[in-house]
């Protein structure tokens, strides 16, 4: 049959010019769409051709064709609306066929590898954003933390001033010809007690100050500093804080880290003793490679269901009275110097941190000791 013997569309649908119009308007439309996505994904092939690999630019480009054709023959359905061209949409019909197999098994072969870039896109955004958030809390905190250098520098200096005059005074005092030796006894004491509180304000500044290097860091003297601090707590809840050293501890580090990872093992094992005669053991043992730091208390253990998530930011033990810094912080601080941090605890029979500070600073973690490591002869004190 001869392409003058076929009727175009138009007589078939009896010269109804609503259908007509309709019908073609319609094909014409999706045509332009199908085109427009076609050329919108050659232009995304182009512009990430650096990016994405050659095998996908070539399924992305064989995607766009099909589109394109699948739009060519909404565009013949108009021609032969008017014009009985039927073999010309055939051929477009069958270059679409070829063109939408190809596809299809294009899809089959790469379905999961689809699947696993859509899951893992979606996974890594959603801790792009925990990240984002977390960053944001740590530059807070680091902040806070800033500002409160800054304010124990100027509490400090406006402090030691008057007590300096203070002690003038009471030393004038006790120089004097009419000072009874009540008097002198009285004004020693107030004396003493001003030392102290300059003692306090210059050990908390020097605590936190931190240097712009790494430093040889005695933990043994960090440690004699920590169990000054805690001085009231350990006084108030009748607890004895043991230190035991052993061998050569001194290693290279931000010296302020130092003591703040010390601080807060030892304060929290202090908070987790019972009071009235519990003791906290603070163990620190001089290995080939790193120091080891053990803080172990008597308290009631940690919930195994908290154990997971122990250092993540933002999580405490403490419920209310916690802020979530503080764990997050010695983790932090000492895989920055290349340490490694653990825990056991064990419900009723007390926690025990592990700390594995390596000797100089470095990015790799620390190593775990063999049992063949031995310890040299021990040196301990106690204070209460």
């Amino acid at each position: 049959m001869s392409a003058s013997s076929l009727m175009p569309h138009a007589v078939c649908w009896r010269t109804d010019q609503h259908l007509i119009w309709t019908m073609a308007l319609s094909n014409a439309v999706t045509f332009l769409s199908y085109t427009t996505i076609c050329i919108t994904l050659l232009l995304l092939a182009r512009r990430t051709r650096k990016i994405i690999a050659r095998d996908w630019a070539y399924f992305l480009t064989g995607f766009a064709l099909f589109i394109v054709a699948c739009g060519s023959t909404h565009l013949l359905e108009v021609v032969t609306t008017w014009s009985p061209v039927f073999w010309v949409d055939a051929w477009t019909n069958i270059v679409t066929a070829a063109i939408s197999a190809y596809v299809a098994a294009q899809l089959i072969r790469r379905g999961k590898t689809i699947a696993f870039g859509v899951n893992d896109y979606a996974g890594r955004l959603a801790r792009t954003e925990d990240e984002n958030a977390e960053m944001q809390e740590s530059l807070l905190t680091a902040q806070k933390l800033e500002d409160w250098n800054r304010m124990s520098a100027v509490v400090t200096h406006e402090i030691g001033n008057p007590l300096e005059a203070i002690q003038n005074i009471l030393y004038l005092i006790r120089q004097s010809e009419v000072a009874t030796p009540e008097i002198i006894r009285l004004t020693r004491m107030a004396s003493q007690e001003a030392d102290r509180v300059l003692s306090i304000s210059r050990s908390t500044l020097a605590f936190f100050r931190q240097s712009s290097t790494p430093e040889r860091v005695d933990l043994r003297s960090a440690a004699d500093s920590v169990r000054f601090l805690l001085d009231s707590i350990l006084k108030r809840r009748e607890i004895t804080l043991n230190v035991k050293s052993y061998g050569e501890i001194s290693v290279e580090a931000f010296a302020g880290e130092a003591r703040q990872v010390l601080l807060n093992l030892v304060r929290n094992a202090c908070e987790a003793s019972p009071p009235g005669g519990s003791h906290v053991t603070l163990t620190l043992a001089g290995l080939a490679e790193f120091v080891e730091i053990k803080v172990t208390d008597e308290g009631s253990g940690i919930d195994p269901a908290l154990l997971p998530t122990l250092f993540h930011f933002g999580h405490t033990t403490k419920g209310a009275k916690g802020n979530g810094m503080g764990l997050w912080s010695v983790k932090h601080i000492v895989e920055k110097h290349g340490g490694t941090v653990s825990v056991t605890s064990l419900p009723g029979k007390g926690t025990t941190f592990v700390v594995h500070w390596p000797r100089r600073v470095s990015s790799r973690r620390g190593r775990t000791p063999s049992s063949t490591e031995r310890r040299p002869v021990e040196a301990s004190s106690s204070f209460q």
